[in-house]
């Protein structure tokens, strides 16, 4: 990069140097009057130009040898934007659906984990009652005997005998004595002839 010092030695005069750091630039070793010094500067500042350009050259395409054409550098670089701002916007968006999925998955996550749970619940509750079903019991209790009159609807007897079933012999049938004044006995001599 070439840059211009200025060395005041008197009021009226003044002396430039040029020092260049890269050997890929111009080197330009003139002076200018204390006249042509608005000139000068019009030369640096077009130079400092010409080294941004090629700056800017060489970063849009490395290994390659820059382009002069200064309008050619611009389209490259205004692609160059352009593509990158595409890139950029296409990322955020990518990264926004990830967010989204992430949070899906959390949520999911959070339900089986919940499932899991009541599952596991459960199958404690079961275990429990299967263990209960077969330990032997202690006692067998005789089940109440209900009165007719007190039975669910729908269990009208139609004998003085009837069937029952005990909880600790299901499948098995008992017979029971219902008690008299819950059967209407006043037909039975019709209905049911004597037995010798």
């Amino acid at each position: 990069m070439k840059l211009c010092h200025i060395t005041f030695f008197s009021f009226s005069t003044f002396s430039f140097s040029v020092l260049t750091f890269n050997s890929f630039y111009r080197v330009r070793s003139e002076s200018c009057s204390v006249s042509g010094f608005k000139a000068c500067r019009e030369k640096m500042r077009r130079d400092r130009l010409n080294d941004r350009f090629m700056e800017l050259g060489s970063i849009l395409e490395p290994g390659k040898p820059p382009k002069m054409d200064k309008a050619a550098i611009l389209n490259d670089a205004i692609r160059m934007v352009t593509q990158l701002r595409d890139e950029s916007q296409k990322l955020k968006e990518s990264n926004n659906s990830l967010q989204e999925k992430i949070k899906e998955i959390k949520a999911e996550k959070n339900e089986l984990r919940d499932e899991k749970q009541r599952l596991k619940a459960e199958k404690e509750s079961l275990e429990h009652q299967i263990k209960a079903m077969t330990l032997p019991p202690s006692f067998m209790t005789h089940p109440p005997v209900i009165p007719a009159a007190f039975a669910a609807p729908g269990q009208g007897a139609v004998n003085k005998m009837m069937p029952m079933t005990f909880m600790g012999y299901p499948g098995v049938a008992m017979w029971q004595l219902m008690p008299p004044a819950a059967i209407d006995t006043s037909e039975d001599p019709n209905l049911h002839p004597p037995v010798a």
